[in-house]
C-alpha cells in the first residue's frame, strides 16, 4: 500500500480530524494524493448536518469505490453514526468506523495499512488518537490539507439538543481534550511551518480543560480550565503568530474570553463566527436556542467594544417550522441590523429523531428556496460592503495560494480575501503587509492589495 486519498465533508472539526489522519498516513510512508487520483486506501469522513450532506456522503463513498475498485475504503463520521445501514449498502466492502470508535481511527488505519506501509519506527502502544497525541519515534513533519493554517481540535460533542440538530446523536455529549494535548498539537503545527491555528470544536465554548474527556460530569472545580484559559496557555506557551476560533455559541462569549482576546492582539485575530440561526424570537424559542435576538445583539456590541475592527460572521437557518412570512421579515430586519461581515445560509432540513420533525407549520421547499436566495443576496452585499471598507487601509495578509492569473491570494486578519501581484517571488505561507488599493470587480467580496516595500 503506497497511496491514500482523503475525502472530507462537513465541519472544521472533521477537517482537523482528517489532518491528523493524513499526517499519520504520511508518517507511515504513504503518499496522500488528491481525492480524484487513484489510491490504494481511501478515507471518507462523512457529515449528517443536513439531508443533502447525508446524500453527498453516500455519493462520495460510491465515487471512491468506482474510482478505486481494488482499494481499501474506510468510511467514518457523523453520517455513518446515524445511518450505518445506508453506507453498508453503498459499499458492502467498506470498513465503517462510527464516531464512537473514531478516536481509534488512526489505530484502525494502521491495521489497514499493515506492514507494507514502510518502516517508520512506530512501536506498540505509541499510536496517536485523533485528539492529536504525540507519536513516539515519528518525525514532526505535519503536511496539512491547508499548508498555511492548522485546524486544532480542542473539543467534541454537544448536549444542547437544539430541536433541529442531529449532531448530539451523531457526536455524543461534550468532551474536551487536555490543555497539554492541545498545546502539543499547536507546537507540532508551528514546527511544521504553519503560521496560523484555528481552534475547533463542535461546541467549543463548553471547553473544560479535559475533565469531561475523563468522564467528569459535575460542576467545574478549581482544576477546570475554560476556553479563555486555554487560549492564554497557548499564547503563553507557544509562539503562535495568529489564532482564530472556528465558531462559538454567542452565550459563551464571556468577559474573560473577550479580555484574553483583547490582551492577545495582534496574535488573537479580529474575527469571530457567532451562529445566529434566526433573527425572530419565536423561531429561536422553538429551535431551542439559548438566547433571544436582543441577547445576540448585546453580545455583538460587547465584542465590537472589546475587539476594534472585528468581523462578525454568522449562520442562519431559513424555513424552520412555524417560520411564517411575518417571522421571516422580522428575522431579515434583525440580520440587516447586525451588519454582518459574512453569513452562512442553510435551508432547514428535517433530521430523523429531532423534535422539529414533529412540529406543525413546516415550510414548503419553494418558500425555503426563495428565502435562501433572498438571504444569500443580503450575505453577498454584506461581504462586499465589508471588503470595500478596507480600500485605502493597510492589512496583514497570510498568503495561501496562487491564482490562475498569477496573483497570490490570502486572508487578512479579519478573514477578508486579498489578492496581490507578487511578482516572481513565491508568497505561499508568507505574512505580508499590504495596502488595499481597490475591490476586485470580478469578486466584490475580494480586495486588491499592493505589497509594501521591505
Amino acid at each position: 500500500m503506497r497511496t491514500a486519498a482523503i475525502e472530507n465533508l462537513g465541519c472544521k472539526v472533521n477537517q482537523a480530524e482528517m489532518e491528523s489522519a493524513a499526517r499519520f498516513l504520511r508518517e507511515r510512508g504513504l503518499a496522500v494524493v488528491d481525492g480524484d487520483a487513484r489510491a490504494d486506501l481511501v478515507v471518507v469522513n462523512t457529515c449528517t448536518v443536513t439531508s443533502v450532506a447525508d446524500q453527498k456522503s453516500r455519493q462520495a463513498v460510491r465515487r471512491a469505490r468506482r474510482a478505486n475498485p481494488d482499494a481499501q475504503v474506510v468510511v467514518t463520521g457523523c453520517s455513518v453514526q446515524v445511518g450505518r445501514e445506508a453506507f453498508a449498502r453503498a459499499d458492502p466492502a467498506a470498513r465503517l468506523v462510527d464516531n464512537r470508535s473514531k478516536d481509534r481511527l488512526v489505530a484502525i488505519l494502521d491495521e489497514v495499512v499493515g506492514p507494507g506501509g514502510g518502516d517508520t519506527g512506530v512501536v506498540a502502544g505509541s499510536l496517536p488518537t485523533l485528539s492529536g497525541v504525540e507519536i513516539e519515534g515519528i518525525s514532526d513533519d505535519r503536511a496539512s490539507v491547508e499548508r498555511t493554517r492548522a485546524f486544532i481540535k480542542v473539543q467534541d460533542g454537544c448536549s444542547f439538543f437544539c430541536t433541529y440538530c442531529i449532531i448530539p446523536a451523531a457526536r455524543g455529549p461534550e468532551r474536551s481534550l487536555s490543555p497539554v494535548t492541545v498545546v502539543a498539537d499547536v507546537r507540532r503545527a508551528l514546527r511544521a511551518g504553519h503560521r496560523e491555528v484555528v481552534l475547533t470544536g463542535i461546541n467549543i465554548g463548553t471547553y473544560d480543560g479535559g475533565w469531561s474527556e475523563r468522564g467528569f460530569r459535575g460542576s467545574h472545580t478549581r482544576s477546570a480550565l475554560t476556553l479563555a484559559g486555554l487560549v492564554r496557555r497557548i499564547l503563553d506557551e507557544t509562539g503562535v503568530e495568529r489564532i482564530r476560533l472556528s465558531s462559538i455559541e454567542p452565550q459563551h462569549v464571556d468577559d474573560d474570553l473577550l479580555q484574553v482576546w483583547s490582551d492577545g492582539a495582534p496574535r488573537t485575530l479580529p474575527h469571530l463566527h457567532l451562529p445566529l440561526q434566526s433573527g425572530d424570537d419565536g423561531v429561536l424559542r422553538r429551535m431551542g436556542r439559548r438566547y433571544l435576538s436582543a441577547d445576540y445583539a448585546g453580545v455583538v456590541a460587547r465584542v465590537r467594544d472589546a475587539v476594534p475592527g472585528v468581523a462578525i460572521h454568522g449562520d442562519v437557518i431559513v424555513g424552520f417550522p412555524t417560520e411564517d412570512d411575518a417571522a421571516w421579515q422580522r428575522s431579515l430586519a434583525f440580520i440587516r441590523s447586525i451588519e454582518f461581515a459574512g453569513i452562512h445560509v442553510f435551508r432547514y432540513s428535517a433530521r430523523p429523531g429531532t423534535p422539529a420533525v414533529r412540529m406543525a407549520g413546516h415550510v414548503d421547499e419553494p418558500t425555503k428556496k426563495r428565502r435562501a436566495a433572498e438571504l444569500l443576496a443580503i450575505a453577498a452585499d454584506a461581504r462586499a460592503r465589508w471588503a470595500g471598507a478596507h480600500v485605502g487601509r493597510d492589512a496583514d495578509v497570510l498568503f495561501e495560494t496562487r491564482l490562475d492569473d498569477g496573483r497570490w491570494i490570502g486572508h487578512a486578519t479579519d478573514h477578508v480575501l486579498v489578492a496581490v501581484d507578487g511578482g516572481p517571488s513565491p508568497l505561499e505561507n508568507h505574512i505580508e503587509r499590504v495596502r488595499v488599493v481597490g475591490v476586485d470587480h470580478a469578486f466584490p467580496d475580494r480586495v486588491i492589495g499592493a505589497l509594501h516595500a521591505h
